[in-house]
């Protein structure tokens, strides 16, 4: 179906579609009017033949009649049985009869009948001859039909090749340019036709889509750099106020909250930073460590609600890739779970390859399940909860880029679960 649809093919089988239908509507043609006007010649000439055999009979019943391509019979009305039994019963008219003759060949002849009042009497044409040249006639045409449709895939070949080449061209030099920095224009290198304006359109268009990504790979470059030295002066100034013993325990927990905020700033922006370049950062990380971190991260947010946060499984699991990706992926899972969880209970299990976050929240559907990792999607059990539909397209985002896999489905038991593989 693919090769079917390609531009080259399509030629070709137009032409060949041209060259058949052209000569056989000409082959076809010609067999017909030749058909017809011999029918009618003959036809003619036995209707006056026979006209003219009954006219000899009337004139000189004793004498022998004439004719030269012909043999004729006739009988009185009363002795019409001797007629051949395959012509006693054909009125007046033309017909195309068969016969075998003594040597057991077969001969098509052309009846002329003519039934009068006291006589009956045929002319009889042998048109064998003129049957076996219509035969040799159609082989020809046949033939002639089979090698004009070759000669118009040949050309439809030929002529498909020096259409389709330019684009091709183009196509090639396309390919080249993947990858590249600055892009080749393509315009100058093609004549002004049809395939020059396509090269120059795309000229245009890469020239706005390269402005387009430089600025937006600016925009982020610029925003992490600008974000981390701020966000550096306001861990600096939490970590001052910590050390400082005469701070009550409320205010200790609010400089705490600070602390964590900042952290996933930071977080946060260095894995936007990774996805804008689409490239992979360096790093290994405990994943159990990090786990019990986040863990603690939320646990503020549990403050109002009967919800307990439980970490478990394996010790010492190490995933190659920076602690700040896996704290924004793990933590938008974790961060979701005791978002929709009003009471009951969040529990973390920490396998050898991935990691499993099972809540007793809502649950969801199985179209939620489909379409939560798509930008914007906030799922039909959002409830008041508050959010843009952000957080899980990075962490499909983030899985791509490092090869993960991530997928969240109802419990049996009511709830979600959250499972992120790292293999």
């Amino acid at each position: 179906m693919q090769y079917r649809r390609r531009l080259r093919t399509r030629i070709i089988f137009s032409f060949f579609l041209l060259g058949f239908g052209l000569t056989a509507l000409f082959a076809l043609s010609s067999l017909y009017l030749r058909a017809k006007l011999e029918g009618q010649l003959i036809e003619s000439t036995l209707q006056r033949e026979v006209d003219n055999f009954v006219a000899q009979v009337r004139t000189n019943p004793q004498g022998t009649a004439t004719f030269s391509m012909l043999s004729a019979k006739i009988w009185s009305t009363r002795n019409a049985y001797k007629m051949p039994l395959a012509l006693q019963n054909l009125k007046t008219g033309v017909y195309d009869i068969e016969e075998v003759d003594g040597n057991g060949q077969l001969h098509r002849y052309k009846y002329a009948i003519r039934r009068d009042a006291d006589l009956v009497s045929y002319v009889r044409y042998d048109v064998t001859s003129a049957s076996l040249s219509e035969q040799r006639l159609v082989l020809l045409v046949i033939g002639a039909i089979a090698v004009f449709s070759l000669l118009a895939w040949l050309i439809g070949i030929w002529s498909s090749s020096r259409v389709i080449s330019p684009v091709l061209e183009l196509a090639r030099r396309l390919r080249m340019m993947v990858g590249k920095e600055s892009n080749q224009q393509l315009a100058p290198l093609f004549p002004d036709d049809e395939v020059g304006q396509l090269a120059s359109a795309l000229d245009d268009y890469s020239s706005r889509m390269t402005q387009i990504v430089r600025r937006d790979r600016e925009f982020n470059a610029d925003v992490s750099h600008e974000l981390r030295t701020p966000l550096a002066v306001i861990r600096g100034a939490t970590e001052l106020l910590l050390a400082n013993p005469d701070i009550t325990e409320k205010m200790r927990q609010r400089l705490l909250r600070i602390d964590r905020a900042a952290l996933q700033c930071t977080d946060l922006t260095t894995a936007l930073l990774m996805l804008s370049r689409n490239e992979r950062g360096m790093g290994s990380c405990d994943i159990a460590k990090l786990v019990r971190q986040l863990a603690e991260a939320n646990r503020p947010h549990l403050a109002n609600k009967p919800v307990e946060i439980f970490v478990e499984g394996l010790e010492g699991v190490i995933i190659e890739a920076p602690e700040a990706v896996l704290s924004v992926a793990i933590g938008n899972l974790l961060g979701n779970a005791c978002k929709y969880t009003v009471e009951g209970e969040v529990r973390c299990r920490v396998e050898a390859d991935h990691i499993a976050i099972e809540d007793t929240g809502p649950g969801l559907s199985t179209e939620d399940a489909e379409r939560l990792f798509e930008r914007g999607y906030r799922g039909s059990s959002v409830g008041n909860t508050t959010g843009g539909g952000i957080g899980l397209s990075i962490v499909r985002r983030l899985c791509e880029l490092y090869g993960w896999k991530v997928s969240i489905a109802p419990r049996e038991q009511g709830g979600a679960v959250a499972i992120l593989r790292f293999s």
